[in-house]
């Protein structure tokens, strides 16, 4: 029996954040000291890639890099996060970049974001082989058009797609399509279906879509829609420093639940404890939590 070199492969976005912690919400005109101030490691799929890591699965990451600090940066803390970057490719632009603003009081965060144009990642430079040998292949919608090509390569290669789709375009549908399992952030099913509720939206969706959907709803857990079944798990109770990232690892341990043929009701949970833990840590990648974490607190949860 052939062992596939990686459990996942994802490919979108990675970044450096500049985050700076305020004791309140910024209003307009005003100057306001930071408590604290830091630069941390993420971007969506890159965080997820490191949390995967942290959970034992083999990952590879395949996206782009500017050629400045920020960009070694990054790459140095995916390799320390064993996630495998042989397949990315380096361009002399700055890297992306965003400033986070984090309210101190309840750990939500504001983010402003910067990507130079040569950084997207072109259909052309899809590593075809390397999607269709992998277990699971997880995409965000950075890149739509490169993310849909890769997805087709999963699906033909019969490969399971999971995905990040945090944005509404005139592409978003055909993406969903093609995934078996999109995970969308709390504002995209009502704004894709014009449906408030997200159980609603999610069984509006479900006219289209034969798998498995899900959405985050921050403080309120996640829901899940098996065929006609929902599943809903609700956050588990922490004392939140920084919501950075919290989502990015609900996708990592979901992908790590669904490769151990968990069932929809456990996969949920156990992707909610993750992000749970990952909020009472600050940054993006420095917030995974290992499997040894997740298990420990869905026990004191029973």
């Amino acid at each position: 029996m052939t062992v596939a070199p990686f459990d996942v492969v994802g490919i979108g976005e990675n970044s450096v954040d500049l985050v700076y912690r305020l004791p309140g919400t910024v209003s307009p005109n005003a100057k306001l000291a930071a408590s604290a101030h830091r630069v941390s490691c993420g971007g969506q799929v890159a965080t997820t890639l490191a949390a995967c890591g942290a959970l034992g699965l083999r990952a590879a990451y395949v996206g782009t890099f500017g050629s400045d600090d920020n960009g070694i940066r990054v790459r140095e803390a995916l390799a320390a996060a064993q996630v495998d970057t042989s397949h990315c490719l380096v361009h002399d632009v700055p890297n992306r970049h965003a400033v986070i603003v984090v309210d101190e009081r309840n750990g939500d965060r504001t983010v402003v974001w910067h990507r130079h144009p040569q950084l997207a990642l072109k259909v052309e430079d899809i590593p075809s082989s390397l999607i269709s040998g992998a277990r699971l292949l997880h995409v965000d919608d950075l890149d739509e058009e490169t993310s849909i090509a890769a997805a087709r390569i999963a699906l033909g290669a019969g490969i399971p797609v999971t995905s990040d789709i945090d944005r509404v375009t005139d592409r978003t549908l055909e993406l969903v399509a093609l995934t078996n399992a999109p995970i969308f952030s709390s504002h995209v099913p009502s704004t894709l279906t014009g449906v408030a509720d997200p159980e609603g939206a999610l069984r509006k969706l479900r006219t289209g879509h034969a798998g498995w959907l899900c959405v985050t709803l921050g403080t309120d857990g996640a829901m899940l829609l098996e065929g006609n079944r929902l599943h809903h798990v609700p956050a588990f109770a922490v004392d939140a420093v920084d919501t950075t990232g919290a989502g990015d690892v609900f996708r990592a341990a979901f992908i790590y639940a669904l490769l151990q043929s968990h069932r929809p009701v456990d996969v949920l949970r156990f992707a909610a404890a993750a992000a749970a833990l990952s909020c009472t840590r600050e940054g993006a990648m420095t917030s995974v939590p290992t499997l040894s974490d997740v298990q420990r607190l869905l026990r004191a949860e029973v």
